[in-house]
């Protein structure tokens, strides 16, 4: 049994605002997901749809860093690889470099329910923010286990008032980062974000900042933890915000403290930005993603949710 899961694996071929490339990145959120979990958990589990074609260096990662895949599933299909081409703003597109058929195919998780113990403890996922696979992520939510969700774009208009209430109704955890919640709620102030979300049903809401760290609150609160950046060298911040979830959904889980759920999520992220794709596992990780995680613990700090700026 497996008691914390992340879903979906895509190999990125990336186009950075200079011109290199790097061909073949694991990605898609779930192996990123999976790593920030890893370092406060050993037991982690990846659940995704995959084609023969899946590099043999993708599992030796998994298997390397202590994570199952027993829940794969091996279709016909090639496995989902993108180009991700990404702009100095910080802007990304995605081209699909595989049929519509096998992206459906791959992403519908229409095999993962029947390849998962039903008594994990965490879940998450990335979802559209305004169209969330709904049966899917109900049966999902209905689990013993608490459901994080986190969108993966920002959203083409402002939700409605109906559609962030389905959203928030359907998780335990929702993360976002400024611009997504901006794209559903307009250009608000982080704060006035936050309490936006929670008034709209939302359980616990993390907010991120990017290089400003993460505000987190959870319902009946009328306050935020703010938890800075971890400072350290950045090469690529694509899937920092997944391995933050993932670790913060670990941390939660395990204390239902913010504040340290926050710290775990930030001590991750920071190891995601380091380098191209994903860490190379060692014994040093763990007293490293301790210490990472203790620094950004002390500097935390209470913010009211009726007022603007983090600072």
């Amino acid at each position: 049994m497996v008691d914390y899961l992340a879903f979906n694996i895509i190999l990125d071929d990336i186009v950075f605002p200079d011109g290199q490339t790097r061909m073949g990145v694991l990605g898609g959120g779930g192996p990123q997901t999976a790593f920030g979990m890893r370092l406060w958990s050993d037991s982690v589990g990846i659940v995704a749809s995959v084609g023969p074609d899946l590099p043999a260096t993708v599992l030796d990662w998994f298997n390397d860093t202590g994570i199952d895949t027993s829940a794969l599933y091996y279709s016909a299909q090639p496995t989902p690889r993108a180009w991700q081409a990404l702009e100095e703003d910080g802007r990304r597109t995605q081209v699909w470099r595989v049929p519509l058929e096998a992206v459906r195919e791959h992403l519908s998780h229409e095999h993962s329910l029947s390849r998962i113990s039903p008594n994990w403890r965490g879940a998450h996922l990335g979802v559209h923010p305004l169209e969330p696979v709904q049966t899917f992520l109900n049966d999902l939510h209905t689990a013993s286990g608490l459901l994080s969700l986190e969108t993966f774009k920002a959203a083409e208009r402002l939700a409605t008032s109906q559609e962030l209430q389905h959203l928030t109704a359907l998780c335990d955890l929702l993360s976002l980062n400024l611009v997504e919640a901006q794209s559903m709620l307009g250009d608000l102030d982080a704060p006035t974000l936050l309490a936006a979300l929670l008034n709209y049903g939302a359980q616990v809401v993390v907010l991120r900042l990017g290089s400003e760290g993460s505000l987190v609150a959870q319902s009946g609160s009328t306050q935020a933890v703010h938890i800075p950046a971890i400072p350290t060298q950045v090469v690529d911040t694509v899937g920092a915000g997944n391995a933050f979830c993932g670790a913060f959904l670990v941390s939660w889980d395990q204390t239902h403290d913010l504040a340290r759920a926050a710290a775990s999520g930030a001590a991750a992220a920071s190891f995601l930005v380091e380098q191209v794709g994903l860490p190379t596992w060692n014994q040093l990780i763990h007293p490293e993603a301790e210490r990472r995680m203790r620094f950004a613990l002390d500097q935390a700090h209470l913010i009211p949710l009726s007022h603007g700026g983090i600072s």
